[in-house]
């Protein structure tokens, strides 16, 4: 290593991307699997991100090795890697536990790459399901009967803030007036 690039690995500097080929490009999908469950569309983002990042390094043209990102990103989702049902499900069972409503859970899946249909088939309405999540995340943010201060002074803050998280205005009303019933 010469001095700068030791200068420049002491100041925190990033070190040169390496140039892409179909071995970098697929050692570095199963590297990325090997420690997240994600969906195909997130996996795509990831590879093209290092592909954009490569290619400004180098002076190449990204689109040149856009066929090569989807020919990885197929033989992943063929191999059972990536698996986008398998993700939707855990990704929304997760933040059900979590508190969060089924809005908020369809959004995060969204953002996430999942598709509209199986974002749908994913989160059902169920009001048992959401209020629920609604005493899980009032539980978690102290509102309601898990606050400590004056319930009846802070009723319609704790209401707007289940509001805010996404659920119906029955569903926060119920969660925040209840007098301990189910808790």
């Amino acid at each position: 290593m010469t001095e700068v690039e030791q200068d420049e690995r002491s100041l925190g500097a990033r070190p040169a991307p390496k140039r892409i080929t179909a071995t970098y490009l697929r050692r570095a999908a199963l590297y990325y699997l090997e420690r997240y469950s994600v969906p195909e569309a997130q996996l795509r983002r990831v590879l093209q991100r290092k592909v954009e990042r490569s290619c400004r390094h180098h002076g190449l043209d990204p689109q040149a090795f856009r066929a090569m990102v989807d020919e990885i990103v197929t033989s992943c989702v063929a191999s059972g890697l990536v698996d986008d049902r398998r993700f939707a499900e855990a990704r929304a069972q997760s933040l059900r536990r979590k508190g969060r409503s089924a809005r908020a859970v369809a959004a995060g899946l969204a953002a996430k790459g999942v598709g509209r249909e199986l974002v749908a088939e994913m989160v059902v309405p169920n009001e048992d399901a959401e209020l629920a999540a609604a005493r899980v995340a009032a539980r978690r943010k102290r509102l309601g009967p898990w606050s400590r201060g004056d319930r009846a002074a802070q009723r319609q803050k704790h209401i707007a803030t289940l509001a805010r998280a996404g659920f119906s205005l029955t569903i926060a009303r119920a969660v925040i007036d209840d007098a301990g019933e189910g808790l």
